[in-house]
């Protein structure tokens, strides 16, 4: 994922109109929206300073942490000419500050059994434990028969995978086109958090070779995270679902996230996932 520090800013000040920032625009540009000069101006830094930053050349000076890092005071200042949000600004201090590379083991993730009994005991809401590559670890009996987690191959057993790859993942979203843009803004903030994740890594690297979409959406270098929202799913027994989530990060198991379904009581989805639980149950 090396480039992504560059590829971030040139995507941000593309988007950008001149006269947004009180800058005039004169006659037709080659490319979109502010230049790199206009940027450092309105940055406050000198333009072979910028550039160096754009080009992953490693900027020197006067404005380097004591740790040889850009300061704060830089990445502030780019953050506010580019107008990024409090996601993006974030993802701009990783990507700019990539944590020192580290050994990292391929160990099998190890879900605790008392998150295990947690999701057990969700009975009336399908919650399942992701892990940073959206890789799903542990799941409960809602979830499985909504989802299908334990008929997955377990090499293929991740939500980015399914839906990009597998032929019945568009059939599963009504609105695919948007919970992909979604799911490829988290990963990416994922990415820009952890750039030495072996599973994030391959992870992109296979969706990018295998998934035209996919390589489109992460072009864009959307950065979001996927904290709580509302999905529909499509399943072949319960009907057209509309499920309200809720993302729960583990303070003691920082690469681990609950995602649980939160449909209102009563509703006709929490209806038809209660016929789906008791379905499910009798037919095993």
């Amino acid at each position: 994922m090396d480039g992504d520090l560059g590829d971030f800013l040139r995507s941000r000040r593309a988007r950008i109109r001149p006269e947004e920032v009180g800058l005039a625009s004169h006659g037709r540009r080659r490319v979109p929206g502010l230049r790199r000069e206009e940027v450092a101006q309105l940055a406050g830094v000198s333009v072979d300073y910028y550039i160096r930053l754009e080009q992953g050349r490693g900027p020197g000076g006067p404005s380097r942490t004591k740790s040889g890092g850009v300061s704060d005071a830089v990445l502030d200042a780019i953050a506010r000419v580019l107008r990024l949000d409090e996601e993006e600004h974030a993802y701009l201090y990783a990507v700019a500050r990539p944590q020192k590379k580290r050994d990292r083991r391929r160990a099998a993730p190890r879900v605790r059994p008392g998150i295990q009994v947690l999701l057990d005991g969700m009975a009336h809401n399908p919650a399942f434990v992701l892990g940073p590559a959206m890789d799903v670890l542990a799941w409960n009996a809602l979830a499985d028969a909504l989802m299908g987690f334990s008929r997955m191959p377990p090499a293929r057993r991740n939500v980015a995978r399914h839906l990009f790859l597998d032929p019945d993942g568009r059939n599963v979203y009504p609105d695919w086109a948007a919970v992909a843009a979604q799911t490829v803004a988290h990963l990416r903030l994922n990415a820009g958090e952890r750039p030495d994740d072996p599973g994030l890594r391959d992870l992109v690297g296979e969706l990018s070779l295998k998934s035209e979409d996919f390589r489109r959406l992460w072009a864009d270098h959307q950065v979001k995270a996927c904290m709580y929202g509302v999905k529909h799913v499509r399943h072949p027994v319960a009907g057209l679902l509309t499920l309200p989530y809720e993302s729960l990060s583990l303070p003691s198991e920082p690469d681990q996230t609950i995602v649980a379904y939160t449909p209102e009581p009563g509703s006709e989805t929490a209806e038809r996932l209660a016929l789906l639980g008791s379905w499910t149950t009798t037919g095993a």
